[in-house]
């Protein structure tokens, strides 16, 4: 397994091709492909890979909901975060109360994501199995070409103090 702070790296050293977008866009090429593990509808994924498309990467959108995880592969995202940052905050189990992630081990934090797919840290991504959770890794933003996630972490909806729709 190759961890989060290695994508860069692994994009360097991957072999990837770089193809021109088109003629109209010639300073503009695919520097990878990226699978994107969202929710859908989600303002913030949403806006996250679109930042990622102008930065001239392929995307790949699948439904992080749908997806039948299991808890090995899952696990595989977190690298060596701790425990209470694989969970998405703003999940309403945790902000209700029900579940703590700063009270839970890996094998029930994976058990809980396996059965409710919310509480995972959105996105997960991977690029050629290099793979994280979350928008603010240094390596996502090198994707991106930039130091800061600006507004491309966090949820959308709890800084318009709206409610995400539920799936």
């Amino acid at each position: 397994m190759i961890d989060c702070t290695s994508v860069e790296s692994a994009l360097r050293h991957s072999g990837t091709r770089r193809r021109l977008f088109s003629s109209a866009y010639p300073h503009r090429h695919t520097m990878a492909t990226i699978l994107f593990y969202q929710k859908p509808g989600c303002v913030t994924n949403a806006r996250q890979m679109l930042a990622l498309k102008a930065a001239g990467h392929d995307v790949i959108a699948k439904d992080i909901l749908k997806e039948p995880w299991a808890a090995e592969e899952l696990r595989h995202f977190f690298s060596k975060t701790p425990i209470a940052s694989w969970f998405n905050r703003a999940a309403p189990r945790i902000k209700s109360g029900e579940v703590n992630p700063d009270a839970i081990d890996g094998a029930c934090a994976l058990a809980l994501m396996l059965a409710d797919p919310l509480l995972i840290r959105r996105p997960l991504i991977d690029v050629d199995g290099a793979r994280c959770a979350g928008f603010d890794h240094e390596s996502v933003l090198s994707l991106l070409g930039r130091d800061t996630q600006d507004d491309l972490e966090g949820c959308s909806h709890e800084q318009q103090d709206t409610r995400c729709p539920q799936m």
